[in-house]
């Protein structure tokens, strides 16, 4: 029984299997120019690669299907054919080129950063992102809100889960927008699918990305980098919105920020910097700390108890501005703001029954931060 249809038939099924993956598993086409490009140009080399196995294979499969032992095919016994030679050096040179001249024109894209209308820093710290809005004199951290309770398995997973944040990064659709991104101890990766971004953030080094959203939404990502051991928990959330929104949404923050500013001035009463404080230890200090002050020795010490810091406000003031050498705490003076500093300082001294009735006031730190 002759089998010269077998080859079709496996041809037939790469082909059906390639079509569904292309549906079903593939990248994203994402929501800005440069991630169309990419997967255009991913789909251009994906079939590419699929026409060259096709008649590989093809001609693999047919060859052993009619030049088989068993129908007394004798092997033929050739060399140094110049013609062949040539054509299987030309041939593969012209796909190359083929690949290169799109893949060139994507590159060019993705890299011109230039004309950009908008600047933000983001920077990466274990294990949150920072962004910076340059010249609007709005700042923050993100962190992942995913309910602990769901990471201890005590509650059901939901439907982001690990890909929430308390302060998403806010961006202005139909702008281009210019990444600087670096970091503040190891090495993360800022990793955005829809938007097409993926880039290292590396201590002391500042590289550059950029894009511009088409359409407003919501759109996730993580860091990319095994960065430490929470590594699974820093997430990147984008809100993308209308022009006219984003800019009402940055003149709030920019108000919000000079309120901020203002109040390091005043006197702040005790349930002012306990309120704030618990607020600034769950989102920065409890990942490493626990909620409870518990800590996970060595690496992270508790809190809860600490002798040293209940009998040194000083100390403990000090290792919050500056941070730990060679240890995971890093310096939070230029992370948070002098009022943040205050009251999570004042809310370690007295919370998990330290009750120390110490409490630091934002100008005292300010005067630490900028002497």
């Amino acid at each position: 029984m002759r089998l010269w249809w077998r080859p079709l038939v496996v041809c037939a099924g790469v082909l059906s299997s390639a079509a569904c993956f292309a549906q079903s598993w593939n990248m994203p086409i994402g929501v800005t120019n440069v991630s169309r490009e990419i997967h255009g140009l991913h789909m251009t080399i994906f079939w590419i690669c699929v026409a060259i196995g096709v008649v590989v294979f093809g001609a693999m499969f047919y060859s052993l299907a009619r030049y088989r032992h068993a129908r007394g095919a004798k092997a033929a016994h050739f060399h140094e054919n110049t013609k062949v030679e040539i054509l299987w050096t030309v041939i593969p040179v012209l796909i190359l080129v083929g690949m290169a001249v799109p893949a060139t024109a994507t590159l060019k894209d993705m890299y011109d950063a230039s004309d950009a209308e908008l600047d933000v820093m983001i920077t990466g710290q274990q294990w949150r992102w920072r962004y910076e809005y340059l010249g609007e004199d709005v700042a923050f951290n993100s962190n992942l809100s995913t309910p602990r309770n769901q990471i201890g398995g005590d509650e059901s997973r939901g439907e982001h889960y690990l890909l929430e944040v308390d302060e998403p990064l806010v961006l202005p659709i139909n702008r281009k927008i210019r990444f600087l991104m670096t970091s503040d101890d190891v090495i993360h990766s800022w990793w955005v699918p829809d938007l097409a971004v993926k880039q290292d953030t590396i201590p002391g080094f500042i590289n550059e990305n950029w894009v511009k959203i088409n359409e407003p939404g919501i759109y996730r990502g993580q860091c990319a980098e095994l960065c430490g051991i929470d590594h699974g928990f820093m997430p990147v959330v984008v809100q993308a919105m209308e022009e006219d929104a984003f800019d009402e949404w940055i003149a709030e923050r920019k108000q919000a920020a000079e309120q901020e500013s203002q109040g390091v001035d005043r006197e702040w009463a005790m349930d002012e910097l306990m309120e704030r404080g618990e607020t600034v230890y769950e989102s920065i200090c409890a990942s490493c700390h626990e909620s409870d002050g518990e800590g996970s020795p060595p690496a992270f010490p508790a809190l809860a108890g600490n002798q040293q810091l209940i009998d040194d406000l000083d100390w403990h003031l000090d290792k919050v501005i500056n941070g730990v050498s060679g240890a995971a705490m890093p310096a939070f003076r230029s992370t948070l703001n002098p009022a943040e500093i205050a009251a999570v300082v004042t809310y370690t001294q007295n919370a998990w029954g330290n009750d120390t009735q110490e409490q630091v006031q934002p100008a005292s730190v300010a005067e630490q931060i900028d002497p």
